[in-house]
């Protein structure tokens, strides 16, 4: 008696295969500027604010160059924590069997969401002048934005990549 292909699981799921990953994605936040201009942006401003300052200075209005280097300061600041959460990035896989969500805070803190990919639903919010401005991955009563920290643009290219994946992995079964 011949059978169809004898290494094909009975339900039409290869054993082996079960848990690789159908879609994956690492999310990082945009960052506009680099480190080269961060060090242009300080440079220019440091600049134009010692030579704001000398010339109060010169005016007799001293205070103000102290002002100018708090401000200057504060720019710094800004800009350090910036690039800072600037290191937090989320991942999203979704296998046959699961969808995975993990997002990793700047401070390298992981929290980690897990659901069955035939009982979850992408919802997305769109505005017409800016673009996807939500992306939600729905499992029962638990929402989880995906992509939160991404422009409207890369939002909607990791839209189009779970879509296609959870109709993929739907399919299948």
């Amino acid at each position: 008696m011949a059978r169809g292909n004898l290494s094909a699981h009975p339900d039409g799921l290869d054993p082996d295969t079960i848990d690789r990953p159908v879609f994956s994605a690492t999310i990082r936040p945009h960052q506009s500027l680099s480190r080269l201009g961060f060090r242009v942006v300080m440079t220019g401003c440091c600049l134009v604010s010692l030579v704001v300052s000398v010339w109060c200075w010169r005016m007799g209005f001293w205070p103000v160059a102290g002002f100018f280097g708090l401000d200057m300061l504060a720019v710094y600041v800004a800009l350090k924590v910036s690039f800072r959460r600037g290191r937090s990035f989320e991942e999203v896989m979704i296998s046959q069997i699961e969808i995975l969500i993990a997002r990793v805070s700047h401070r390298g803190e992981r929290r980690e969401w897990r659901f069955n990919p035939l009982w979850t639903k992408l919802t997305q919010v769109e505005d017409e002048e800016y673009g996807l401005q939500r992306l939600t991955l729905v499992s029962r009563r638990e929402h989880v934005a995906v992509a939160r920290d991404a422009s409207p643009e890369e939002r909607a290219e990791v839209a189009r990549g779970l879509s296609a994946a959870l109709a993929q992995v739907k399919k299948g079964y």
